[in-house]
């Protein structure tokens, strides 16, 4: 398990600026039968709730879950606009506190790596109903050589030359394991790239909410969005296509 991070200090960021999964992502998982109206849905590590929200959209009864309470707000606020309802609750994906076999489908996004895995698959297995799915996601942008991910990952380096998640191709195949050895059933694996359209404001602000960056102090945040806004004004057109990747595990419970 990787040190705790607080993304609530991140909170309006997240909510504003970072891309939620786009239709692609929920019309692919409709496939296996996940996000079918009425079935009753859990997001793990919620955040700003673009998992959960999303299912309601599609008229599930869905359950955000996520330990920090600023990133719980600025999901109910996005819900409010949205016109959804969502149920919150904060607690941690290990040891959610909900009755076992409460769920049809638990789902987490941009998140499994954060979390005791074992123990997070474990209580996936617990909380699931007999048929139900488990789905871990990732909504990735691609750090492709010339492009405006690597320029980018180079400046978050300079301010914090020890982030350990430059590069990232946005796939995790070992999630499997930790899925099966909970006593899970491996369904598919998927993954699919599309271009998302991001203004220079937005990605700065998607920026702020990496990990890489909302961890330093105060100054060195300022000094990166300083010159990640140089290098945006003087080497990429308003607004940046921005390549991104949609990798996600499925696997059900017998």
């Amino acid at each position: 398990m990787r040190p705790l991070i607080d993304f609530g200090v991140a909170a309006a960021d997240y909510g504003r600026h970072r891309p939620g999964f786009p239709d692609q992502f929920f019309n692919h998982v409709g496939r296996y039968g996940i996000g079918v109206a009425g079935q009753h849905v859990l997001d793990l590590g919620t955040g700003a709730g673009t998992l959960a929200r999303g299912f309601a959209l599609r008229g599930c009864q869905s359950t955000g879950l996520d330990p920090s309470p600023q990133m719980l707000e600025q999901a109910k606020a996005l819900d409010h606009e949205a016109g959804v309802v969502v149920r919150y609750v904060e607690a941690g994906a290990e040891d959610t506190g909900l009755p076992g076999e409460s769920f049809e489908i638990v789902c987490a996004g941009q998140c499994w790596h954060w979390f005791d895995r074992p123990r997070a698959a474990a209580e996936v297995t617990r909380l699931l109903r007999r048929g139900g799915f488990a789905l871990i996601a990732y909504f990735t942008y691609l750090s492709e050589p010339g492009g405006v991910g690597a320029a980018t990952e180079a400046l978050i380096l300079k301010h914090n030359p020890t982030w350990p998640f430059a590069g990232s191709d946005g796939r995790a195949a070992g999630f499997v394991d930790d899925l099966t050895a909970a006593g899970l059933r491996h369904i598919d694996t998927f993954e699919f790239d599309l271009d998302i359209s991001m203004t220079h404001e937005a990605w700065r602000g998607r920026q702020r909410a990496c990990n890489g960056v909302l961890t330093l102090p105060t100054e060195t945040i300022a000094a990166f969005d300083t010159d990640l806004a140089e290098l945006l004004a003087r080497d990429y057109p308003d607004p940046l296509p921005v390549p991104h990747r949609i990798f996600g595990v499925v696997a059900r419970k017998p």
